[in-house]
């Protein structure tokens, strides 16, 4: 427990970017705690936590990590034999044990139709990048939103590569073995099964769960109020 409040990380994952987290911040503000939306570079999982690492390391005093889809793995790589971090939620996100990868887990259990909306194309780095094709992304990431917003996302959308969904976790131990959970996530999405969702909360043996029915992916955005009701359960856990 610590006297003094924590700050709250935010990490997006694929195909969205620090905007997305624009209603979580809003709710969070309200309640005077000072919020970071990180905008994830999306390239590799060792590198994207260890940018999420060094926000972490600027911040005075104890952070709540908060991470969405790829997010869960950035957070959870991020996290592990970090001191600093208080506490862990996950928003329709992964929470990958060793060696696990996004790509896997997301076919752990039937339901994602994600692999039919990607567009692939290749990148000077090497190998491909991901994004989901406009004409998909409404109805695969975002259903319950307006079409006007969902297109907004789509144009501005991160595309991740495929190196980062395809390499596993490289912590020994995954810091939700550690660290207190929460899991928020809805039963509609489309990308991440519900019943992975909810396997990977379990597992984790997290101190809250929140299901929001009928919504997307895009749960953030279009249920900002029940992802900031998560996040504040796991603030007030670990504040004093």
């Amino acid at each position: 427990m610590s006297e003094q409040k924590p700050t709250i990380v935010l990490v997006h994952g694929a195909f969205a970017e620090s905007a997305s987290w624009t209603g979580v911040v809003e709710g969070l503000a309200d309640r005077d705690l000072d919020v970071v939306a990180v905008a994830n570079p999306l390239r590799s999982l060792p590198g994207d936590a260890a940018y999420v690492r060094d926000v972490v390391a600027s911040i005075d005093g104890p952070v709540v990590l908060v991470g969405h889809s790829y997010g869960g793995m950035v957070i959870t790589e991020a996290a592990a034999g970090n001191d600093k971090v208080a506490a862990l939620v996950y928003v329709c996100a992964f929470a990958p044990e060793h060696g696990e990868t996004a790509f896997e887990l997301s076919t752990k259990f039937p339901g994602s139709t994600l692999g039919a909306a990607l567009a692939a194309y290749p990148v000077s780095t090497g190998g491909n990048e991901f994004a989901i094709r406009p004409e998909a992304f409404h109805h695969q990431f975002a259903a319950d939103v307006s079409a006007e917003v969902a297109a907004m996302m789509s144009a501005t959308q991160r595309p991740v590569t495929q190196d980062a969904l395809t390499t596993g976790l490289p912590s020994q131990l995954p810091a939700w073995k550690s660290i207190p959970s929460w899991f928020v996530f809805s039963d509609a999405d489309l990308n991440i099964p519900v019943a992975l969702h909810r396997f990977l909360a379990d597992r984790a043996g997290a101190k809250g769960v929140r299901e929001v029915p009928g919504a997307s992916h895009a749960i953030s955005v279009s249920a900002p109020d029940a992802v900031t009701e998560s996040i504040l359960e796991a603030v007030y856990a670990v504040s004093a």
